[in-house]
This record gives structure tokens, C-alpha cells and sequence, in this order.
């Protein structure tokens, strides 16, 4: 049982590391456009995000997957630059419920780019073979599964006080949101070391 606290707490962690803020910024972008009454549809993207995010460690782990880091750290915040600029483009139409399977097919997606961004470090603190990984591993995805819905409920309650103190329209909150996140993230692509090769 403490063998399963140590990865749990490995996946909390990861994710929320204040010097790791590009896992929080992703989940900000992928969790503002919602209220509490979507709690089923951000629940299900939130649960894909860590499915793809696991797979992709399980690709590592068994040494299937080999992707240069440089690249998957340029590719990380390019996830997160899409999604907020999605929410821009996407403000104010209506939802359509089958564009749930579309955002949940592209939140997989992003889900195993951000989890070979963790795979090489996730490979290096544990020992023994490929199938002597794979416990820890759900136990580190359930520890994210954690950090994630602590970082949805917070994005949420966030939404509720600016929208019912501040008076912010749910417009206006989703575009200043997805605009800091864009001015968040926009830096950190054009300072990649991928343009330094």
C-alpha cells in the first residue's frame, strides 16, 4: 500500500508542480468554456486526456515509442496554444454535443503528447523490467486523475466567483482566460530549443 501512495503522489505532483505549469495551463484551457453543470463532459475529457497520457508511458515503458524530447516539449505548449485559440473561435456558438467525440478524439490526442513529454523521467526512477512498470504506472495515473479534477473544481470555482461577483459574462471569462493562456504559452514556443537545431 505505501509502494501505491509513492506513484499516486509521483502523479499529484506532476501535475501540480508550480514549476510544471504547462499540465495546469492545459486543463485551464480545456476546462474553462464549461460550467459546473457540464461536470459529465469535462469529467470524460479530463479522463481521455489521462488515457492518452498513460498510453503513452505504456508505449515508453515498453520501449514501442522513441521521440526526440526537444520536439515533445515544443509540441506541449503547441497543444495548449490550440485549445485556448479553439475556445476563442468556439465563443459564444452553440455547443453541439457531437462535437464531443471530435474534442474527445483530440483531447486523447493531446493527452499522449503530454505524457511522452514525462515518459523518459517516468522510465528513469523506476527499475526492473517493462511488465515490473506497469502498477505503478495506473498508480501514477490515478495520482493525475487527482491533480486533475482538483485543478477542475478550482478553474471552476474561479469561473463562479468572476461570473457572479465580477459580474463577467461567460464570454468575456472564457476570452480573458484563453487569451492569458496564449500569452502564457506563446513564449514559451518561440524560446523552444527545437528552433535552436
Amino acid at each position: 500500500m505505501s509502494d501505491f501512495w509513492i506513484y499516486f503522489n509521483i502523479g499529484l505532483k506532476h501535475v501540480l508542480d508550480i514549476n510544471a505549469y504547462d499540465h495546469v495551463l492545459f486543463l485551464l484551457a480545456l476546462t474553462v468554456p464549461y460550467d459546473a453543470k457540464a461536470w459529465k463532459r469535462i469529467l470524460i475529457l479530463v479522463s481521455l486526456f489521462t488515457l492518452g497520457h498513460t498510453f503513452s508511458l505504456f508505449l515508453a515503458v515498453f520501449g514501442i515509442v522513441k521521440i526526440n524530447p526537444t520536439f515533445i516539449e515544443f509540441l506541449i505548449p503547441i497543444t495548449i496554444l490550440i485549445t485556448a485559440i479553439f475556445n476563442i473561435y468556439s465563443t459564444g456558438k452553440s455547443a453541439k454535443k457531437d462535437n464531443m467525440t471530435f474534442l474527445g478524439f483530440v483531447t486523447l490526442f493531446f493527452g499522449i503528447i503530454h505524457g511522452l513529454g514525462f515518459s523518459s523521467y517516468f522510465n528513469s526512477i523506476l527499475s526492473g523490467s517493462a511488465t515490473d512498470k506497469l502498477l505503478p504506472m495506473f498508480e501514477f495515473a490515478l495520482g493525475i486523475e487527482a491533480a486533475q479534477i482538483i485543478i477542475v473544481i478550482a478553474t471552476l470555482i474561479l469561473a463562479f466567483i468572476f461570473q457572479t461577483l465580477f459580474k463577467f459574462s461567460k464570454r468575456d471569462w472564457i476570452l480573458t482566460v484563453s487569451a492569458f493562456i496564449i500569452g502564457v504559452v506563446t513564449p514559451m514556443i518561440l524560446q523552444s530549443e527545437i528552433w535552436q537545431n
